[in-house]
């Protein structure tokens, strides 16, 4: 029997190879958390504290996180701050893309928001704020998003790459801790202040009208001490920062259609369109096309507070309590001005000098490169002006007991509830849009031959005579999500050699997203054209909005961006609406002012809205064993299972319409509305092993193994009850759009098998390779399934269509069918002309109730679980220091392949599960630091990937590989004083979507260089 004082002897020897400063990291670490939690790798509050650590610079901070790398069980990344309060980036989720395996999806404004890790999405990574699972109030996802929290206060981010018994599930990508400072663990007092400018060159690419301010402040603070003999801790913490961008996207708001290539009858090929129209059309495959291009300037504002206050009593060294509040507000306002062609699917011949529509095939697809639309001078070309206001106010209070019963017990018990509330912060609403309509527009061709899309219309331009406001949407939405969770945890020393880790967990999640849509189509306009012709309307260059993009300096690109006001186009169409009723489907007397104020406001409720409502319970207990092996080769084990059950019950309001009206040119519209409230529920349970292994082969070389089960939730949005129909998704020629949802999902399953080896051949220095494989199963797939539902019919179909069909006007003419309906059949069933000013341009409504009218074929989108496959990769990381120099390098490498892929060779209907979020990224950031000086650049490369499945209906967007360069320099006055610039995006990219072929263009964003000029002092 070997004698446990000389096993423990030899391990501690083992651990005595680390150098110095990792030793000295470590033992900081582990100070007031106890021997029992030093080596759990599962984040649960009062786990081993990084904030002990005293950081003061870049070097120190890798050096933590080395340490931290080397001396957990399982696979473990993170990043430590330079100072208590002065975390490396501006940034959480630019600050995690430095790790292998982990890459950022970036928001509007080109701001890193959410994280995949190893190729799984950010919905799939669990994020806890010290130990605790958050809610992210984005009404149907569970993605977290990071832009609402500050950098300032956090002290450590930890990233836990493979599945342990006592961590919570949902993380089959990773599971994310996010750490913030805790008094009794620093043991000292601190108290720092910086301020910071901020100044963003996309500010100065926004027309005048919307421009925020050029330069914005940012302030925050930290104060953290211990009284009483170190038994009382304080630390108080915030932030204020106001941030003003801007952004600039040419896409298509109705992406792209695929049909399966078919010949039509009477001569035509495709959507009516004459064969003789159509160059290169191809005769097996598919066939694509897009609906409309537009051009957005968005001025975004953004203003976000952050705080924490943390309250700890220790009597005694075995008994500690913790009290803490988080506050995070984060309110954003976006101005956007949109410029846009609606032209269908629209495949004009080679008329007037225009192009005949030419196609490129991919693969099986064909999409084309060039799209004329045929226009006759009185086609509108809409300018709209939009306001978008949201404020997110989360809320989080927790409790934590942390007792060491004996020398051989410890227990933790951690207690917080958590709300996350977003609402509107605007008077009109959450998302609200007026659309000017410019009704001048003749003969167009868009060309899909560069990364631009570009749109040439000649003879198009700005008349107030030929202008009316023509439609309007004001959207009233909330997103609520709570979070109670109770986690209790305890560790039992049962040998030097042995530990026992076991817990249990209880958590209540409850998610509400609800919302009203006030939209009206007035496509006929609110008043006669002209009525608006007092309205100023600016402007501008196009292509100097989208100068980094290539080709937006093509010539043929239509030259003008029209620049209408917002607050000035609701006031005048509230006015004439008091004059002349604004929409066709409501014929009669004019409105009222207070009906006119009514009818573009938001509605006061939700009543005449979707309300979706979601709890889920869980309840986990779990079991782990950690052993130590006292042989030649030091090594480590760690087995341990998690069961865990979760029962959820979702009860959603929807909409129901009993008809259906053509009621504008391309516009078809439910009618009747009435709500119903249904209930639905589901339940699964889950045994989960987990198995870790680590040796040393040498002092320097560390190789590991695990193996762990995790699992993955459904979204919110794919657990709802009952069939929601998208009022406005019916347009002429094309299915309606609806969507469903199940709380019977079963959530994705992940099989996760790591392997790795470390060198660290010299002082804060290391080389590391890692191998993992994931078979996942159960995936979440949506499949599109066409319904028709009683008394909703196709108004363009029946006897009166077939008739003006038959008169030989096109299929892809809906204006003079609509003419000849009107002409032929006013007063007869189903058809009114609500305005007859115009002979060649009637106005009105036809309805589902002509005669011989087919029922209107829906697309609903309904998930379910599908198969599985595997996602496999590789990572490698380095980092180097360049012994005293002050120099240094670090980087990271990852591949990722999955079979679980978007098939673009399939039809829209056809069931598929793709994973969303696979490719491979890069990072690699050199370094200099001295006493005085402290200089870091950094370059940050993703490949491209999948970013959704649901662009217009079941069909692909994928992101191109980007590329960022950033830069930060620090100088010290003395000992206090630090003065910080960062500059990002130095490379001025844009970021740019596509469809199943990159000739499908959907998005180009250019946003643009940001600089921060600041200074923090430390007290």
């Amino acid at each position: 029997m070997k004698h446990p004082q000389t096993s423990k002897n030899r391990r501690l020897a083992a651990r005595t190879r680390l150098h110095p400063v990792a030793v000295a990291s470590t033992l900081a670490l582990l100070a007031g958390a106890g021997a029992a939690q030093a080596q759990q790798a599962a984040p649960a509050a009062g786990a081993q504290s990084l904030e002990t650590v005293v950081i003061t610079g870049i070097r120190k901070s890798l050096d933590s996180a080395v340490s931290l790398k080397r001396e957990a069980r399982g696979l473990v990344d993170g990043i430590v701050a330079e100072d208590i309060g002065k975390f490396p980036d501006t940034n959480l989720a630019e600050s995690m893309q430095r790790i292998a395996g982990v890459s950022i999806d970036r928001n509007a404004s080109g701001e890193g928001s959410k994280v995949t890790v190893r190729g799984v999405g950010p919905q799939f990574n669990m994020v806890l704020l010290n130990g605790r699972q958050m809610p992210t109030s984005d009404g149907a996802g569970r993605a977290f998003d990071f832009a609402n929290l500050s950098s300032d206060s956090i002290s450590a981010l930890e990233v836990y790459k493979t599945a342990r018994a006592s961590s919570p599930t949902g993380g089959i990508g990773a599971t994310i801790n996010v750490k913030t400072a805790r008094p009794l663990d620093v043991r000292e007092r601190i108290a720092s202040i910086g301020v910071k400018a901020n100044f963003d060159q996309s500010v100065s690419r926004l027309p005048n009208e919307i421009q925020g301010d050029k330069v914005t402040p940012e302030i925050s603070g930290l104060y953290s001490d211990v009284f009483g003999n170190r038994t009382l801790g304080i630390a108080i913490s915030g932030s204020y920062s106001k941030r003003s961008s801007g952004s600039n996207n040419a896409f298509t708001g109705n992406g792209w259609e695929t049909r399966r290539v078919t010949t039509g009858t009477n001569g035509t090929a495709y959507a009516g369109a004459p064969a003789s129209n159509l160059v290169n059309f191809p005769t097996s495959g598919f066939i694509s096309h897009t609906n409309d291009v537009r051009y957005r300037t968005s001025g975004l504002e953004r203003e976000r507070i952050n705080g924490q206050a943390v309250l700890q009593f220790s009597p005694t060294k075995e008994l500690k309590f913790t009290v803490d509040h988080t506050l995070a507000i984060n309110a954003t306002t976006n101005r956007a001005i949109e410029n846009s062609s609606w032209f269908g699917p629209s495949f004009s011949g080679p008329l007037n000098g225009r192009p005949p529509t030419t196609f490129v095939r991919a693969g099986d697809v064909s999409d084309p490169v060039i799209q004329t639309a045929t226009w006759d001078g009185t086609h509108d070309y809409a300018m709209y002006a939009a306001l978008f206001a949201n404020k997110t106010k989360l809320n989080s209070t927790g409790f934590n007991t942390a007792w060491k019963v004996s020398e051989n017990l410890s227990v933790d018990l951690d207690v917080h509830s958590s709300k996350s509330r977003t609402r509107p912060d605007s008077p009109y609403g959450s998302n609200n849009v007026i659309d000017l309509a410019l009704f001048n527009q003749g003969n167009t061709t868009m060309y899909y031959d560069q990364k631009f899309p570009v749109m040439e219309s000649k003879g198009l331009a700005y008349d107030s005579n030929k202008t009316t406001v023509t439609g309007s949407q004001f959207e009233n939405n909330i997103s609520d999500q709570d979070v109670d969770q109770v986690q209790l945890s305890g560790t039992y020393q049962l040998s030097t050699d042995d530990k026992l880790h076991v817990g249990l967990g209880f958590t209540k999640l409850k998610n509400r997203a609800a919302g009203s849509n006030n939209f009206h189509g007035d496509w006929g306009g609110i008043g006669p054209q002209g009525s608006f012709k007092n309205q100023n309307v600016a402007q501008y260059s196009l292509p100097s909005f989208f100068s980094r993009i290539p080709g937006s300096g093509d010539p043929r690109q239509f030259q003008t961006f029209f620049v209408p006001n917002f607050e000035a186009l609701r006031a005048q169409a509230i006015k004439n609406a008091q004059s002349y009723r604004p929409t066709s489907l409501e014929p009669g007397a004019p409105l009222s002012a207070a009906e006119a104020e009514a009818y573009f406001s938001p509605y006061p409720d939700f009543t005449k809205g979707n309300d979706w409502r979601t709890t889920e319970k869980s309840t986990a207990v779990y079991g782990q064993w950690d052993h130590s092996f006292d042989t030649a080769i030091p090594m480590n084990l760690s087995v341990g299972m998690r069961y865990e059950e979760t029962k959820i019950t979702s009860s959603s309001q929807v909409t129901s319409f009993s008809g259906a009206v053509w009621y504008a040119e391309n516009e078809v519209r439910l009618t009747g509305d009435t709500r119903t409230f249904g209930t639905k529920t589901g339940k699964y349970s889950y045994w989960l092993p987990s198995i870790d292994w680590d040796a040393d082969l040498t002092s320097n070389l560390k190789v590991r193994a695990s193996y762990g089960e995790n699992i993955g939730r459904p979204n919110f949005g794919d657990m709802l009850g009952g069939i929601a129909l998208n009022k406005d998704s019916g347009r002429y020629n094309v299915n309606g759009a609806g969507s469903t949802g199940d709380p019977a999902l079963r959530p994705l399953k992940s099989k996760n098998l790591d392997l790795s080896a470390e060198y660290y051949f010299a002082k804060s220095s290391y080389v590391a390779a890692g191998i993992f494989h994931k078979k996942v199963t159960d995936f979440f797939t949506t499949k599109v399934v066409q319904q028709t539902f009683p008394g909703l019919n196709q108004p363009a179909s029946g006897t009166y269509f077939n008739a003006a069909r038959a008169a030989g006007i096109p299929a892809d003419a809906p204006k003079l069918l609509r003419n000849y309906i009107f002409q032929n059949y006013n007063g007869q069933p189903g058809v009114t002309v609500t305005d007859a000013t115009d002979p060649t341009f009637l106005k009105g409504n036809i309805d589902g109730t002509v005669p011989g009218a087919q029922p209107l074929v829906f697309n609903i989108s309904t998930p379910s679980n599908g198969g599985g496959d595997t996602i496999k990769g590789l990572e490698f990381n380095f980092q180097h220091m360049f012994g005293s120099s002050g120099f240094g390098v670090s980087g990271n490498y990852t591949l990722v392949r999955s079979g679980l892929k978007y098939i673009n060779n399939a039809a829209t209907t056809d069931v598929q599960a793709p994973l969303v979020g696979v490719s491979d990224s890069a990072n690699l950031v050199g370094f200099f630091e001295n006493d005085v000086w402290s200089i870091r650049g950094a370059y940050n490369w993703r490949d491209a990937f999948l970013a959704a499945t649901n662009d217009n209906g079941n069909n692909p967007r994928y992101v191109d590989a980007y590329g960022q360069v950033d830069v930060s320099i620090g100088y010290k006055f003395g000992k206090n004083l630090t003065l910080q610039a960062d500059m990002l995006n130095l490379n001025d990219g844009y970021i740019r979507s596509y469809g199943r072929t990159k000739t499908q263009h959907i998005s180009a964003i250019q946003t643009g260089r940001r600089y921060l000029i600041g200074a923090r002092y430390r007290f």
